[in-house]
């Protein structure tokens, strides 16, 4: 195991086990180095990997922290990752998102509120029968995003919204060349909300199935 590996093996240990807790402030360089028998070279190395993966956060003139450990920051990598997505791998990620976004909108059905349903018919309302691509496919990610906190799940949130990139083009793409998507798109977003409503968390799997699926249909047809 290289030097650099075997520091945040070591950190990480210290952070699993307890040692050090969300908020936690790291001791001294020196003193951690002496502790966990590393050179300060490959501590440093260490403490700046994952201070990227946002494990540590490394404040100047004040020392380095344990973060939140929240899993939406900790997946804040999973996004940057995704964005490397070569085109070919798109169909992948829908399928991901087909399994894991009606699981997540089936959950929501028994806890959404009704304020947050009004908010979501109000969105719907505000884009109209005929909106452009762009504003039909930011809506479209405010109203599924907005589902999926109401799941309850912050990692599933999270993981979500670090795939929306890739499926995001596609939705693009697709709303530019198909001649209903815009229009099967709002009609499907309403029967989603309508299931929400009514609390039938196997209408509203359904639903979002059938949502996710058509843009995987269409991808498929035009590859």
């Amino acid at each position: 195991m290289a030097v650099t590996d075997e520091a945040i093996e070591k950190i990480k240990g210290m952070i699993v086990s307890g040692a050090l807790r969300p908020g936690d402030r790291l001791p001294k360089e020196s003193e951690l180095a002496a502790e966990l028998g590393l050179s300060r070279n490959s501590l440093r190395e260490a403490v700046r990997a994952l201070s990227l993966i946002r494990i540590l956060d490394v404040r100047q003139g004040d020392g380095t922290y344990v973060t939140s450990l929240d899993p939406q920051l900790l997946l804040e990598a999973l996004s940057f990752v995704v964005d490397f997505h070569r085109d070919d791998t798109v169909l992948e990620f829908l399928a991901v998102r087909r399994i894991l976004e009606p699981a997540a909108t089936a959950m929501a059905s028994a806890r959404i509120s009704e304020q947050q349903l009004d908010a979501l018919a109000a969105q719907l309302d505000k884009l109209g029968d005929a909106p452009s691509v762009e504003e039909l496919v930011a809506c479209d990610l405010d109203f599924h995003r907005g589902i999926v906190q109401s799941s309850g799940n912050s990692v599933l949130c999270s993981l979500l919204d670090g795939l929306s990139g890739p499926t995001t083009r596609a939705r693009i793409w697709r709303g530019l060349t198909q001649e209903d998507a815009v229009s099967r798109t709002l009609h499907e977003h309403r029967a989603i909300l309508a299931a929400l409503r009514d609390r039938d968390a196997e209408a509203a799997r359904s639903w979002a199935t059938v949502h996710i699926a058509s843009v995987e249909q269409w991808l498929r047809s035009t590859l």
